[in-house]
């Protein structure tokens, strides 16, 4: 499950089966062809920047939910770490538990100043393609407003 680049706008997003925040594997497959999905990769549960990226995904959940888009959060967290978290914080959505970070490798999320998992988020559209990517360490709650634009411009109304 190694890859040698990054996941870039018009790839199609590699296919993955990772645990949910209740232990329930969850296939990136099996979302797609439902919603768009916004699958964002994170460094830590309950660290500042984290956190205020979680609530700021969780304040515009419903703006989400109105364009047919299904966010998944993924760190390398373990399941209870996760559950935790988003009991804690009232997250409505999926996190996922990249424990070995394979995930994170395939899609070739780097690490900042070469220690701090990385902070990206991918739009994959219903057909599994990617259709935006956004990567800041920094700008935590820019994360969700550049997804929700993203979502926007592709007009995602699956109904």
């Amino acid at each position: 499950m190694t890859r040698t680049r990054k996941v870039s706008v018009g790839d199609v997003a590699p296919d993955f089966t990772l645990p949910d925040q209740s232990g329930t594997p969850v296939r990136l497959g099996d979302l797609v062809g439902q919603k768009t999905v916004v699958l964002y990769f994170y460094p830590k549960d309950e660290t500042p920047g984290c956190t205020i990226e979680a609530r700021a995904f969780r304040d515009s959940y419903e703006q989400f939910s109105a364009k047919d888009a299904q966010v998944v959060g993924v760190s390398s967290d373990s399941v209870r770490s996760h559950r935790r978290f988003a009991q804690r914080h009232n997250l409505p959505f999926l996190l996922l538990s990249d424990a070995d970070g394979a995930v994170r490798r395939l899609y070739g999320v780097e690490k900042t100043l070469g220690l701090l998992p990385g902070r990206v988020t991918y739009v994959i559209d219903q057909t599994g393609v990617v259709r935006h990517v956004y990567s800041s360490q920094l700008r935590a709650t820019r994360h969700p407003r550049e997804a929700l634009m993203v979502l926007s411009t592709l007009g995602g109304h699956g109904a």
